[in-house]
């Protein structure tokens, strides 16, 4: 490259003449022109790069004894061109193409140029090399320069570039050495060495010891080609660069290198587990199986909570089991002092009669034997006693006056001998009128309660068990329920269970049958002097015509002939609470108290009027 300077005469670029219009043939290369014969040729060896040369007129260094350097060239001969080419000697081929030129510049300012990598002569010897080239050793003023440089190596079929595209490369076997010997390239092989060329650059010293491979005669390279030989000689291995990673994407690896771990470890993990599962499910687990529980808490509870209302009450309640007669049967009854009497239903009693036998067992299990102290089948209440029994608790009594509907009450009792039985509900009624008994077809086995009405589960086996209020205390005593036939049946009549309607005798009526019965053994009913039509269908409670045993309907100096009731009279309101029949009055009535006041409605002949006056009392059955 001349760098924009002018390049010494001879330099200038040659320009090809334009191929004649039609048919043309592309020109060879003048070596290959000046081949002696068309027929048989030799390759031209690849010409390495041409070492520095001595000062002019020195003779190189020797390698070795018979060994040319191999850094240095032979001289010319006159075999050579006087074009400035190298005439082919045995075995080799033209070294430079006719009409290539080298640079004559010889000096640094002028590199070696296109004429140097056409094969001529290399640029520390273009003095010489111009000299000899002549005309032909630059193109000719006005002529371009070619766009593509000859092949060196005039390899057939290409030869020489046309205008259109460029020769491609060739590929020269080289020497392959012997295995496990390092080898090196031969040695170019030249006809005759070059015109010493004057330079100030002293000559390099031969080495001392010299490389026997290196000097050695280069062997013929057709007998022992190895195709892989050349290409690692033409190519060296490097060594790859580590790839230096920006700050991003070293985040952005590290990144992916978690999400890639975290998949990986649940991926793991999920295996295991489920290793691990199934192997559980097949073989109950590992070990010995404790399952978790909760730790244990003070047994204490709220006192107006249904466990505490039970806990303070269970041991003042006892089950009944009576038999004789052939009859047998089980209730519930709760003591009443420390005495050991127990109120109880008079229908639990009922099968005992006077010589059967009465089982009391307690809630501790203990059980004692029991007498029948009182019983009154019209208030269906009784007491009974043990005796050799110390320790007793008895309930605390309510008052039943005191009851509301919806006020939360607890029962205990043995349904189906099942003993020490808690069931809890309300106050779903007060002083509903029931009836209960009435098997022995006279009547006077009927029981008239004005009961307090319950949805707590009562079933056979709760009759005579307390029924009580938040507080623990007493306000009945269960009685009856409404079985499913429709019948209000002491025990349950058709035993068919709960259907939530229980009924319980208020405990102020219980009170004073049972301290009755404690203190003379029979209980006395409040009455009015009247007897009842039970016929009637009407409205309210009518006087009959005549009285049960023959008498008259009105006793005789009775309350009720004082208060100038009549026969045929309908009594329609007790204490301004309307009656709808003859069990309602006698209900309305036995809630009193011999000697209490009563304020009655009496209709007699369409008209209504009121008349006042003191219960009496007779005694009970």
């Amino acid at each position: 490259m001349n760098q924009g300077k002018p390049g010494p005469p001879g330099d200038e670029p040659t320009v090809r003449p334009e191929p004649p219009e039609g048919d043309f043939e592309l020109p060879r290369p003048a070596a290959r022109a000046a081949a002696p014969d068309e027929g048989d040729y030799e390759l031209e060896r690849p010409q390495p790069p041409a070492p520095a040369l001595p000062a002019h007129g020195t003779a190189p260094a020797a390698a070795g004894p018979g060994a040319p350097d191999e850094g240095t060239a032979p001289l010319p001969t006159a075999a050579d061109g006087a074009d400035g080419t190298v005439a082919p000697g045995p075995g080799t081929a033209a070294r430079t193409p006719a009409g290539a030129a080298a640079d004559t510049s010889g000096t640094d300012e002028h590199p070696a140029g296109p004429a140097a990598a056409r094969g001529g002569v290399s640029d520390a010897q273009g003095g010489p090399a111009s000299e000899k080239a002549g005309a032909g050793a630059g193109p000719a003023e006005g002529q371009v320069r070619p766009l593509h440089d000859p092949d060196p190596y005039s390899t057939p079929p290409y030869g020489e570039p046309g205008p259109w595209a460029p020769a491609p490369p060739v590929q020269h076997p080289g020497n392959t050495p012997a295995h496990g010997v390092p080898g090196a390239a031969p040695p170019p092989v030249m006809d005759a060495a070059p015109p010493p060329v004057m330079d100030a650059t002293p000559p390099v010293p031969a080495p001392a010891h010299p490389d026997p491979a290196a000097a050695a005669p280069a062997a013929d390279p057709w007998g022992r080609y190895d195709p892989w030989a050349a290409a690692a000689a033409a190519t060296p291995l490097q060594q790859a660069e580590p790839v230096l990673m920006g700050r991003e994407q070293r985040r952005g690896h590290t990144r992916r290198t978690l999400v890639a771990g975290a998949l990986l470890l649940a991926l793991v993990s999920g295996g295991v587990g489920g290793i691990v599962g199934a192997h559980l499910e097949r073989n109950g687990g590992i070990g010995t199986v404790e399952l978790p529980q909760a730790a244990r808490n003070d047994a204490g509870r709220d006192p107006g909570s249904v466990a505490g209302i039970a806990a303070q009450a269970l041991p003042s309640v006892v089950t009944l089991h009576v038999s004789g007669g052939g009859a047998a049967g089980t209730g519930t009854g709760f003591v009443l002092d420390e005495r050991g009497h127990i109120l109880t239903n008079d229908h639990v009693v009922q099968p005992a009669g006077d010589n059967g036998d009465i089982t009391v067992t307690f809630h501790s299990g203990d059980t004692a034997e029991a007498t029948v102290v009182g019983r009154d089948s019209g208030y269906d209440l009784a007491v009974v006693k043990v005796k050799g029994v110390r320790g007793l608790a008895p309930l605390p009594l309510g008052n039943s006056d005191n009851a509301r509907v919806g006020d939360p009450v607890v029962a205990i009792g043995a349904p189906f001998d099942l003993a020490g039985t808690v069931t809890s509900g309300i106050i779903s009624a007060r002083e509903r009128p029931i009836t209960a008994g009435g098997e022995k077809g006279d009547g006077s086995d009927v029981s008239y309660v004005d009961a307090l009405q319950t949805d707590a589960p009562i079933n056979p086996g709760n009759s005579g068990g307390p029924l009580l209020d938040t507080e623990g205390r007493v306000i009945g005593i269960n009685s009856a329920i409404r079985s499913a036939d429709g019948s209000d049946d002491p025990d349950g009549g058709g035993r068919a269970g709960s259907i939530g309607l229980g009924f319980a005798i208020p405990i102020n009526q219980g009170k004073r049958v049972a301290e009755e019965l404690i203190n003379t053994g029979k209980a006395t009913h409040p009455v009015i002097g009247v007897t009842l039509d039970m016929e009637y269908g009407g409205d309210g409670a009518r006087v009959a015509a005549e009285g049960s045993d023959g008498g008259p309907p009105v006793t005789t100096g009775g309350p009720g002939a004082r208060a100038g009731i009549r026969a045929g009279d309908v009594i329609t309101e007790v204490d301004g609470r309307r009656v709808h029949s003859g069990e309602e009055l006698i209900v309305k009535t036995r809630a009193h108290r011999p000697g209490d006041r009563l304020e009655l409605t009496v209709e007699r002949d369409g008209k209504e009027r009121k008349v006042s006056l003191v219960l009496g009392s007779s005694g009970g059955g």
